[in-house]
């Protein structure tokens, strides 16, 4: 209840009773742009109470007025940022569905710590029901039953966020390291040469050197994005096409 509190604005509209005393300094909105501010720049373990505290010039017990625990803040920032997400357009099921691939992977590019909140139990906000809203329209009519339509909104979101995450942690190792793939490769590979007998893997060994070569790097996550995508509207559409 106090998650779903927040998440529809409750406490700012006023569907409880006005308190006595000074007008609130703050809102709980003002705490939740914080918040994704700090994660975005640090990481989801920066917005802690205090910190936020520190941010906005108000003592940490303050915070609790409007946000009752790191929790439910989770939950709020979550679904905050999920209305940056737009509904799916294109004349087409499969120009919809690739819209709502893309915007997944770019929101979970824009906002990593996303990617280290658990899902499984989604908070139920105005922005998270309308994002499986916008995403079902996507197949909405091509003769998919309602459990089917729901299933293809599962793979292509999940398929999406598991893409950004290794794209994610690509960039990071490289961030972290202060080397970039080639160079990490060229460091790795004189050594790797002792060790591996390329007649012992013939074939891990010429695909890894095509593709190597090809991406210039070890993998190439925006290019597995992109390929993965193309076969899974692919699947999709033989279904739709079996009816």
């Amino acid at each position: 209840m106090r998650s779903l509190e927040l998440l529809w604005g409750a406490r700012d509209r006023g569907d409880r009773p006005p308190r006595r005393g000074p007008k609130p300094r703050l809102t709980a909105e003002e705490i939740v742009r914080t918040a994704i501010a700090l994660a975005d720049a640090e990481g989801l373990d920066a917005p802690s109470m205090r910190r936020i505290a520190d941010e906005l010039g108000v003592s940490p017990m303050s915070i609790y007025t409007y946000v009752p625990g790191k929790a439910e803040l989770i939950d709020v920032m979550v679904d905050r940022v999920f209305g940056e997400l737009t509904p799916a357009s294109g004349d087409t099921w499969r120009e919809r569905l690739e819209h709502v691939a893309r915007d997944n992977w770019a929101l979970f590019h824009r906002h990593p710590w996303l990617l280290r909140v658990t899902l499984a139990r989604p908070p139920l906000g105005p922005n998270t029901i309308a994002k499986y809203e916008n995403e079902l329209r996507a197949v909405e009519g091509v003769g998919l039953t309602d459990v089917e339509m729901d299933s293809v909104v599962a793979l292509v979101t999940g398929f999406a966020e598991s893409a950004a995450r290794v794209s994610v942690n690509a960039a990071e190792a490289e961030r972290r390291s202060g080397i970039s793939d080639v160079e990490w490769w060229n460091a790795v590979a004189p050594a790797l040469d002792t060790f591996v007998n390329e007649d012992d893997y013939p074939v891990a060994t010429r695909v890894g050197t095509a593709a190597g070569m090809e991406y210039n790097s070890a993998i190439s996550p925006g290019r597995a994005f992109e390929f993965g995508l193309a076969r899974i509207l692919d699947g999709i559409e033989a279904l739709i096409g079996s009816r």
